[in-house]
């Protein structure tokens, strides 16, 4: 006998059809929207959504702005908006992206879709006290920051923590001790974690190695790695937050025999050195000055990576940084934000790169140009285009003295009489650690080292400098509380500048572009090189003779 529906359930499957019929129309409407829009358009009802998507973005952002990120891979995501023309959502897919070094798409959902998404943030395991911005409380960083003022103390603290408390500890202190880097490595016997002080690695703790599994998954976990892969290289992020400011911390491994090697890039926002505090002083001072106030050519920066380039083209842009000049960046990342200047990160990932950037740039007539690097042929004759066509440019070149940087254009393929004549100076530049002022004091080079000295400071031709070469007082390293028995806190610039001048573009014509010869023409002029620059810096009690020879030999 077939079953009897009531008038109460025909009224219950008509509301359910009309409602289906309403959801329907709706996904409809969405999709011609997203056609007008020219975005892609998708429905999110019962799309299986990872929580590697959804730990991407925090749910309280996902609310505000109704938008959800419904697909990740660890290279590409996708995010779905009711309204993908929110320029608030275009900075967060670009902030995304940066993030997570991954490609990405915007769709267009509906809000029937988007609360579909939105119920799988309840499937999501909750983390107390813990959100995906901020990883590591102030709390804990202050707390463990009083508790560690040497290494002995860190390295008692580490052994005691737990290993949720491990990395709390390690980022207090590298933050008290001003660390730019911290290294934590798997050993055969144990885990070693190393602070990068003012360049230099020194070993701060260690633990027991069968903790590894457990330090660097827990590691992963704050910055969004994946847990399960061991054998492949991965980067990610946190983000600290401390007295109103947010700190990033970007995290990279790599697979080695014993585990994984992590280091964790402490990137704290930093004023800019103004240019008179470079560390360039005398004639260098003056020669520079009047290169920077030239309305047109080019300036490069060299040495090798940590040489302080960026922190020099910094100091450059912030003193020419005047309401009637216009100023563009191009650089891979943006370091410092400057404000009155336009700053642009390229993007090889969307095809836009140094080259590409440049041209841009060049068509919003700009007045100054700052270039992150000078890498290959194409990049650098179209900034030696834009230096000859009245735009001052700037840029860093990887090459070990001044001299160096015309062979380097040369072997790239830069024509020589273009690059003659656009060509203004090179920033030849090491950065040495200073001297401990609580504890340094004078002492005696012993016989071989006084004598190179002697001979290195000889050879200075610059008439402005006068030096008693039978009476030269250096100062040493000592050690004490203050500079963790280093000896050494904090780092100063010594540079060598090369003015280009008729005889050295002479030889750049000819093709006759000895590094050694252009040295020693330019030392003939006047310039005084980065190992002379170091020693007069140690004669005034900056730095040592030892840490320039280091740097600079």
């Amino acid at each position: 006998m077939p079953l009897k529906i009531t008038s109460d359930e025909q009224e219950e499957q008509f509301g359910v059809k009309m409602k289906q019929i309403q959801i329907d129309q709706k996904e409809k409407e969405a999709e011609a929207a997203a056609a007008g829009f020219g975005v892609p358009y998708i429905n999110l009802f019962r799309f299986p959504i990872t929580a590697e998507a959804l730990n991407l973005l925090p749910r309280a952002k996902a609310d505000e702005l109704k938008v959800i990120c419904f697909f990740y891979n660890g290279t590409e995501l996708r995010l779905g908006a009711i309204d993908p023309t929110n320029q608030k959502i275009l900075d967060l897919q670009h902030e995304l992206e940066e993030r997570n070094h991954a490609g990405s798409a915007i769709y267009l959902i509906s809000e029937h879709s988007w609360q579909e998404g939105m119920k799988f943030y309840e499937t999501l395991p909750v983390i107390k006290t813990r959100t995906r911005d901020v990883m590591i409380s102030e709390t804990d960083i202050e707390r463990f920051g009083a508790a560690v003022d040497s290494f002995i103390a860190l390295d008692k603290q580490v052994k005691g923590a737990s290993v949720t408390d491990v990395f709390s500890v390690l980022i207090a202190a590298a933050l008290k001790f001003d660390a730019s880097d911290i290294h934590i490595e798997a050993e055969e016997t144990k885990i070693v974690a190393r602070f990068r002080l003012d360049g230099i690695l020194h070993p701060v703790a260690d633990l027991p190695n069968d903790l590894w599994v457990r330090v660097i998954s827990r590691l992963k976990l704050i910055s969004g790695l994946k847990i399960n892969i061991i054998d492949k290289p991965q980067d990610g992020r946190f983000t600290i937050a401390i007295k109103g400011q947010k700190i990033d911390v970007r995290v990279s491994t790599i697979p080695t025999v014993y585990g994984e090697s992590a280091v964790l890039r402490i990137l704290k926002p930093m004023a800019v050195v103004q240019f008179e505090n470079l560390g360039v002083r005398g004639q260098s001072l003056e020669e520079l000055q009047r290169q920077v106030e030239r309305p047109n050519g080019m300036i490069m920066t060299t040495g090798p990576t940590g040489s302080g380039k960026t922190t020099t083209l910094y100091a450059v842009l912030q003193k020419l940084n005047e309401p009637g000049v216009k100023i563009i960046t191009l650089e891979d990342p943006v370091e410092y934000k400057l404000e009155g200047i336009n700053q642009s990160q390229i993007d090889p990932s969307h095809d836009y790169t140094f080259v590409k950037g440049l041209k841009s740039i060049l068509r919003q007539d700009p007045d100054v140009v700052m270039v992150g690097e000078i890498r290959d042929l194409e990049t650098a004759e179209v900034a030696i285009q834009a230096a000859l066509t009245g735009h001052l440019m700037l840029s860093t070149i990887h090459t070990n003295s001044a001299a160096g940087a015309i062979p380097r254009f040369l072997s790239m393929g830069v024509k020589s009489f273009l690059l003659a004549p656009a060509l203004n100076a090179v920033i030849g530049q090491r950065l040495v650690r200073k001297l401990c002022e609580k504890c340094k004091k004078e002492t005696k080079l012993d016989e071989a080292v006084a004598k190179k000295v002697k001979e290195t400071l000889g050879t200075i031709q610059n008439q402005t400098v006068k030096i008693d070469l039978n009476n030269l007082k250096f100062f040493a390293s000592v050690g004490c509380e203050a500079c963790q028995g280093l000896g050494y806190k904090g780092r100063i610039g010594i540079y060598e500048i090369m003015v280009m001048n008729k005889e050295i573009e002479q030889l750049i014509l000819k093709s006759e572009v000895s590094e050694y010869v252009m040295q020693e023409i330019a030392v003939k002029n006047g310039m005084i090189t980065m190992a002379q620059d170091g020693l007069l810096k140690a004669l005034d009690k900056m730095t040592s003779v030892d840490e320039v020879f280091r740097v600079a030999e």
